[in-house]
């Protein structure tokens, strides 16, 4: 097996969910963390100057979406079926999105009392709670979102879910088969020991 080493910086974010799909797979990789206070001399010499990265056996891989897509590859995480497997793209995108447009909001110049007010009548209102309905609806009479095993989408809309939880629990908490199914896969073995010993009070 190759070595790899994923380098992102000291927080959950978008680098979070390669590590569920290590941990899931049971694949040894190195966890290199980039203090904030570290990244303007490392990004200098951080390939494309951006994180996270994947090395594979030395070699970067780039773009978070295309490293979280080749762990689920190596993990067995992504369906045969070409539609499918567009299905499973489309799910990880849409899990993607609910996490960067927070982010945009948590870290723009803006006051905190805007902030709040922002997340609370814009995101929620128009990116949260139709990806929430979305799921729950798809969620009623299915054990998982795409064919009938477990694929890389499941861990990318829970590990989403576990951050709104973070900050929206009471929203997350009226749509109760989406919460289902991220407590299922967080439960699962692998995933409940990492998130039991990953760093803790991060802010996201």
């Amino acid at each position: 097996m190759p070595e790899y080493k994923l380098v992102y910086f000291n927080g959950r974010g978008l680098g979070e969910l390669v590590r569920w799909i290590f941990q899931y797979g049971d694949i040894p990789f190195t966890d290199e963390r980039v203090e904030m206070s570290e990244w303007p001399e490392k990004k200098k010499v951080t390939p494309g100057g951006k994180l996270p990265l994947l090395y594979i056996d030395g070699k970067p891989l780039w773009q978070s979406m295309a490293i979280a897509r080749y762990a689920a590859k190596v993990a067995g995480l992504t369906p045969d079926d070409t539609l499918e497997a567009c299905y499973c793209d489309a799910f990880v995108e849409t899990a993607k999105e609910l996490l960067t447009d927070m982010y945009k909001i948590m870290l723009s110049d803006k006051s905190q009392e805007e902030k709040d007010k922002e997340l609370r009548e814009e995101y929620v209102v128009k990116t949260l709670v139709p990806v929430l309905e979305k799921v729950n609806k798809r969620m009623e009479n299915r054990q998982w979102l795409i064919g009938d095993k477990m694929t890389w989408a499941d861990l990318a809309i829970s590990r989403s879910i576990d951050e709104m939880v973070l900050h929206f629990s009471d929203v997350v908490s009226k749509y109760p088969h989406v919460a289902a199914h991220a407590e299922k896969i967080q439960q699962l073995p692998k995933i409940k020991e990492w998130r039991a010993k990953r760093p803790k009070n991060l802010p996201f």
